[in-house]
């Protein structure tokens, strides 16, 4: 983990928590982290829609409170005939600060495309907020040796013509398929080679300075004890945490074992 970059740990809720439970998750979160915990590393909740009101009014009502709102999804368009759908303008209002993207549950059971990441990304870039787009790979193209070439792919497509500031603003999540939810983890190794070529993809296509600046986080069954092993890794920015991110007590633990030394 470069100290250039300061580490972004986000939990990713799922559906999972209703709007009572996520105040309650989030309260005893926020009594668990520390000035210093915050002041070291960046920490966001992705929760449900229905909970995102209750989060956000909870955390701008306590000085000391510093975790930021994420949301799990949103449209393309800022309003019109989409039922079901979550406008990014209605999530920048909410004081939403970073939208998960191309996350491989959407792409799996909902048909994202690498297009419609694209389109997501700029969307939410347009309303103030940071993307963090996931990209990953499945257990059948890592075992063909096509792991880097397929999230290469899905980085080039995902940020087509977006501009080169606002990628060094960004966040790029690389959670291989076959390890979220699962239980397994790609060693720290592992991880490492796969994010080194995020940042070697961004530095093809944007230069080196805007690689620098963008953060990578590893996603897939992270816990508190790989955390800090993962995050000593020098391409290693932070982490997207699944179902550990649910329990505060976990949480807070990879919060802090993800402090830089």
């Amino acid at each position: 983990m470069s100290g250039i970059r300061k580490p972004l740990i986000s939990g990713n809720w799922k559906m999972n928590h209703n709007h009572f439970e996520a105040l309650h998750c989030v309260e005893k979160l926020s009594m668990r982290l520390t000035a210093e915990d915050y002041a070291r590393v960046d920490a966001s909740v992705h929760v449900p829609f229905t909970d995102l009101r209750t989060v956000q009014t909870y955390i701008s009502s306590e000085k000391k409170c510093f975790i930021l709102v994420g949301a799990q999804h949103c449209h393309t368009e800022d309003k019109g005939a989409f039922t079901g759908e979550v406008s990014p303008a209605f999530l920048a209002k909410l004081e939403v600060r970073y939208v998960l993207c191309g996350h491989s549950e959407r792409r799996q059971y909902f048909g994202e495309t690498d297009e419609g990441v694209n389109a997501k990304v700029k969307a939410i870039l347009k309303h103030g907020m940071t993307p963090i787009m996931c990209v990953g790979e499945t257990l059948d193209q890592r075992e063909a040796g096509d792991a880097e070439s397929v999230v290469r792919a899905q980085i080039m497509a995902g940020l087509e013509k977006v501009k080169a500031e606002d990628v060094s603003k960004m966040v790029i999540a690389y959670e291989p398929i076959w390890a979220i939810g699962t239980g397994k983890t790609a060693t720290a190794d592992d991880a490492q080679v796969m994010c080194a070529a995020v940042r070697a993809q961004v530095t093809d296509t944007f230069g080196g300075e805007t690689a620098l600046s963008v953060r990578i986080q590893y996603g897939g069954s992270a816990k508190s004890s790989n955390a800090t092993e993962l995050m000593a890794q020098p391409d290693i920015d932070g982490l997207l945490v699944g179902g550990a991110s649910l329990d505060p007590d976990e949480f807070a633990k990879i919060v802090t074992a993800s402090h830089p030394a």
